[in-house]
């Protein structure tokens, strides 16, 4: 099948937003964080292959038709290579309140000591966190790190092949960049801080059954939100 849209902005750029409304719009199914986590005993052997240096794209992405969030965002540019027709999003927010969002989400001490060992430890390092080290909690490093992945992205791409995307957007440019028809439907707005914060998060030291459990369900209800 192979992939027709590679998303290379970091998560917490309104990605599960993002992935909802190109699924409405028929494309196909999108790759995202929870699908490794919903497919957990499938996907960390093959992302463990590819934080290794030996990536069998074909194997990670069958059954999807694009990619966008952790952690495909982390390998746009090898993407973009393998596959040279995609097209490729950067989603887009301001850098402070990125830096905020993640810090009491996905990087937030708990989360980042959930994946600090166990199953997920590899994966979580190799493809997620790892670039970011001891700075993870550094404002300033993060800001920064921030606007340069950005502009690596803007940098290395005809305008043709790139759309710079925010989430307040909505659906007109998105549409207009892949030639679709714009919904009636509003464009999604799910995963919000809050939300992600109010969930039941899995264990300290999750298993392979409980987070994919975790992830189907949290899933499903963004799913059910986003055009309800």
């Amino acid at each position: 099948m192979g992939l027709r849209i590679i998303g290379a902005g970091l998560g917490r750029t309104g990605t599960t937003s993002l992935k909802l409304a190109l699924e409405h719009l028929g494309i196909g199914r999108f790759y995202h964080m929870t699908e490794v986590f919903a497919d957990a005993r499938r996907s960390l052997p093959l992302w463990a292959e590819v934080v290794r240096g030996r990536p069998d794209w074909e194997a990670v992405f069958a059954g999807f038709t694009a990619t966008v969030d952790y952690p495909g965002c982390s390998y746009w540019r090898e993407l973009a290579a393998f596959y040279p027709e995609a097209k490729v999003i950067l989603s887009l927010r301001d850098a402070e309140s990125w830096f905020l969002s993640v810090r009491s989400t996905i990087f937030a001490p708990e989360a980042l000591a959930r994946y600090a060992s166990g199953p997920f430890a590899e994966f979580m390092t190799g493809a997620v966190i790892g670039r970011f080290g001891e700075h993870i909690g550094d404002q300033e490093f993060m800001v920064d790190y921030f606007a340069r992945w950005n502009a690596a992205v803007i940098a290395a791409l005809p305008p043709e092949r790139l759309l710079i995307h925010s989430a307040r957007d909505g659906w007109e440019p998105l549409c207009a960049f892949l030639g679709l028809a714009v919904p009636r439907t509003p464009y999604p707005r799910v995963n919000s801080r809050e939300e992600m914060q109010a969930a039941t998060q899995p264990s300290a030291q999750p298993g392979l059954a409980e987070m994919e459990g975790f992830a189907r369900d949290y899933l499903a209800r963004q799913t059910a939100q986003a055009f309800r």
